[in-house]
């Protein structure tokens, strides 16, 4: 095991705030998503939930390029004339890859609204309708049992052959099979290359609505486009129009927000007052209601890799006296002995926690739970701080969360053009997570 200090390996950052590696084998290097094709991403939705052929939702199993699940929906609730919030989905799946999921509409009951769906095949931006099928039940957030990847790494340190690359993945895959993988938030929890989305939700944890919107409209990043540099400094200059008119028209939420402000901006001027708290407020609450939910939630994601690195280096596969323990149904395991709780978690029906901080999450015991404590107080924080007085729906009770997960399936071969790597893994855990153990390095 190697512990990373802060947070970086060769000048790189490695993904928020995951500074432990479970592995000691070398890194092999490389890059994925060069083309988003060697990034595969199939759902494995939960049998009994699928649909039958019958009923009033239509499913729809779609394939998706370079584009992410909010979007798609979006598209076909624009085309289909609905509310987009007619629309369910198990989980939101890769953006810079081929991804495979099911989607449901809800209350299509007529003929003729299923032949208006199957209109769209061919018609929606860089995504197949697979198969259309009528199911009873509807479709939510976290209904799948997992994801299987298939992905290729290529461009590894040249001192490896390919076939060194593969016989190298297939002892990590293989370890990490026995203890399990550290269960780190990747990238996409917090965007990349612009990482702001847990800075936005710290903002809100903080009541600084101002700040909060600043950080997501504003706050230019040197390796942005021009065109959108541009845009967001006239909005840290206080030209809210301008920064409308310089936005790129695929910068699709942050033209919400700003055309929200802009309507604020025009009713208060009439009354000679300023946006306040309240406008903001409406402007957050303009975006798709995921991504507002988002904020908070990576927040929440950065400071849990931050215990995860923690808690792994005192033994992934170990119960450590005062951890909270769940078993593969997320309850919470009383009255065990710790030979029983280890015993659970060697065989995988039962993990260690780490906590998703929030205003009633319980904090472990003894040394585990010292250190979960400290976490919160280095941010200046307590619980309470996660109910967000000014936006309570954004706010979070928390949770505990496994600080480990599964992976089963695994492969690693030597192709023409690098390393292919397949293998299974938990619903809400990051295959990037799996990946850094192979590959050692910053991986997005």
């Amino acid at each position: 095991m190697k512990l990373i200090v802060n947070e970086r390996i060769n000048g790189k950052i490695i993904m928020l705030n995951a500074q432990t590696f479970l592995t000691d084998n070398p890194g092999i290097g490389g890059i994925i998503r060069s083309r988003y094709e060697d990034f595969y991403v199939e759902e494995i939705p939960i049998e009994n939930l699928l649909p039958t052929g019958v009923g009033p939702n239509v499913w729809i199993w779609i394939e998706k390029l370079g584009r992410t699940t909010l979007d798609v929906l979006m598209d076909i609730s624009r085309d289909l004339h609905i509310s987009r919030k007619r629309m369910g989905f198990a989980g939101m799946k890769d953006k810079k890859a081929i991804t495979r999921q099911w989607i449901c509409i809800s209350n299509m009951d007529s003929e003729e609204q299923l032949d208006e769906v199957k209109a769209l095949m061919g018609k929606i931006h860089n995504t197949e309708f697979l198969k259309i099928v009528r199911g009873q039940k509807k479709l939510r957030m976290g209904q799948l049992s997992g994801n299987k990847f298939k992905i290729l790494i290529k461009d590894i340190d040249s001192k490896f052959s390919f076939e060194e690359g593969a016989e190298i993945a297939s002892e990590v895959l293989e370890q990490l099979e026995k203890t399990g993988v550290p269960n780190y938030f990747g990238w996409q929890r917090f965007g990349k290359p612009r990482t702001n989305t847990h800075l936005v939700g710290k903002a809100l944890v903080a009541n600084d609505l101002v700040e909060a919107v600043r950080l997501y409209i504003g706050n230019p990043y040197d390796d942005e486009g021009d065109e959108v540099k541009l845009a967001r400094s006239a909005y840290d200059d206080g030209e809210i129009e301008k920064s409308l008119e310089l936005m790129p028209t695929g910068m699709r939420y942050e033209r919400m927000m700003l055309k929200e402000l802009i309507k604020e901006q025009k009713k208060r001027e009439k009354s000679g007052k300023v946006l306040g708290d309240d406008s903001y407020k409406r402007a957050l609450f303009s975006l798709p209601k995921p991504l507002q939910r988002m904020f908070v939630h990576a927040y929440q994601s950065y400071l849990f890799n931050k215990v995860v690195s923690n808690r792994v280096a005192m033994g992934i596969d170990k119960y450590v006296e005062g951890d909270i323990v769940i078993d593969n149904e997320e309850h919470l395991l009383h009255g065990k002995s710790p030979e029983e709780l280890q015993k659970m978690i060697s065989d995988f029906s039962a993990n260690p926690t780490s906590p998703l901080y929030g205003t009633k999450v319980p904090f472990a015991e003894d040394d585990v739970g010292k250190m979960e404590r400290e976490v919160l107080k280095e941010e200046g924080l307590t619980k309470e701080d996660f109910e967000c007085p000014k936006t309570p729906k954004l706010g979070s009770h928390g949770l505990r969360r496994s600080m480990r997960f599964k992976v089963w399936d695994t492969s690693a071969i030597a192709t023409d053009d690098g390393v292919l790597v397949e293998f299974s893994i938990n619903k809400g855990s990051y295959a990037t997570a799996v990946l850094r153990e192979i590959m050692k390095n910053e991986v997005v």
